[in-house]
Order: C-alpha cells, then structure tokens, then sequence
C-alpha cells in the first residue's frame, strides 16, 4: 500500500468556461497534456469547488453566466493567493487592463488560440511555480 503525497500535485486546473464545446475541447487536450482537469460551466459552480478543494491553476472565460471570470480570480486569489490564474476570452486583454478588480499577475491567452499554444502556457507558467 503506497501513501498519497501530501503535497499538492503540480498538475490540478480548475476550468471555467460557459461554451460546452470549447470546454470539452480544453479539456480533453489538457488531460492529454498530463493534467487533472475540473471543469465547470460558470464561474459561482467553479468557486463552490475551489472553497473545497486546493488546485494550481485556475483557467477561466473572462464572461460568464452566474459569476464572471474577473470576479472568480478574485475571490479565488483572496482564498489562495499561491493559486495561479490564467484568463482565455475572446475579448480584448484590454478588459483586464481597465478593471481595477483585475487579478495582479493573472496571464491571459486571447481566442481563438491553438491547443497547443495553450498547453505551452500553462506548462510556461506552472513549471515557473514549481
């Protein structure tokens, strides 16, 4: 019988995103990727989740029903600050940049972007944390 880590894997996405193809997709190419993915079609389902359980990234559509994205990174940084975020949107970066609630040091990937792309931001960006 072998002990589970107490650590938190390095590999644990929290996904919100309202577009239940483009959620699919992210998904399945990120679980090919070698992370264990958790996703959510709004953000207040998403938040419900990170109150109960700790992940590395939190990937999340900028608009969303229920709660947005600008507003789940920030509940979600104020609950763990080390959780790293990463915004996709098909809206300009521009909407983080004139939000004073935008999250501080929160990366953004504008749609429409390849998989591989995003897999090489997230790589990028959790292997920096680690």
């Amino acid at each position: 019988m072998t002990a589970k880590p107490s650590r938190l894997p390095q590999r644990r996405i929290l996904l919100a995103e309202d577009d239940d193809s483009m959620r699919a997709f992210i998904e399945r190419a990120l679980v090919k990727a070698g992370y264990e993915v958790t996703s959510f079609a709004n953000g207040r389902d998403a938040f419900e989740r990170l109150q109960q359980e700790a992940f590395t990234l939190l990937l999340t559509d900028i608009v969303m029903p229920q709660m947005d994205g600008i507003e789940l990174a920030r509940r979600a940084a104020d609950l763990d600050p080390d959780l790293k975020i990463m915004f996709i949107t098909g809206f300009a970066a521009v909407t983080l940049n004139t939000s004073s609630k935008a999250v501080r040091d929160a990366q953004v990937l504008s749609k429409p972007f390849h998989l591989k792309d995003l897999v090489r931001e997230i790589d990028r960006l959790l292997g920096a944390s680690q």
